[in-house]
């Protein structure tokens, strides 16, 4: 598997914003559509399809928040049809190269629903840990990866 990231333009917009994750995951991730608005005004923010090869599989947005000037994974969603294939783990891989390279971060951040054991455990086996941060109603809590300069690969590596 070789995961890429691409930015989303009117080729491929339309199949993006079709990308759905499962009925149960729905209130732990914004729609794609409402991420690239978002983007829009938040303009920080990157948003790009994830591909497998010539397939795209998923969505992810990262960049800074200009709020509180911390770098942040903001979304992460994989295609219920694509979904434990380890392209979670790719994505979220090649968005913290992209973080660490283009923008030379230090550290990302990101939120995690309190709810989605499954991302937390993703996360954790990459190196993040959770900050004791909750958001504002309570239902995420923030999680932390420092990262040490080093060159591409696992981010768990990363943070070696």
């Amino acid at each position: 598997m070789t995961v890429t990231l691409k930015e989303i333009d009117r080729s491929n917009f339309y199949e993006c914003v079709k990308l759905d994750v499962r009925e149960d995951q729905r209130e732990f991730v914004a729609t794609n559509a409402y991420s690239i608005a978002q983007a829009k005004v938040e303009t920080t923010c990157a948003v790009r399809a994830v591909y497998d090869g010539d397939e795209m599989v998923g969505f992810v947005m990262y960049g800074l928040d200009l709020d509180d000037g911390r770098h942040y994974l903001g979304r992460l969603m994989i295609d219920k049809r694509h979904q434990g294939k380890g392209y979670g783990r790719a994505a979220t891989v090649e968005a913290v190269e992209r973080l660490r390279r283009e923008l030379g971060c230090r550290e990302v951040f990101l939120w995690v629903h309190v709810k989605n054991d499954c991302a937390r455990r993703l996360y954790e086996s990459l190196g993040f840990v959770t900050t004791g941060e909750m958001n504002a109603n309570g239902h995420e809590e923030l999680m932390r990866l420092e990262l040490n300069g080093a060159a591409s690969g696992d981010a768990g590596r990363v943070n070696a």
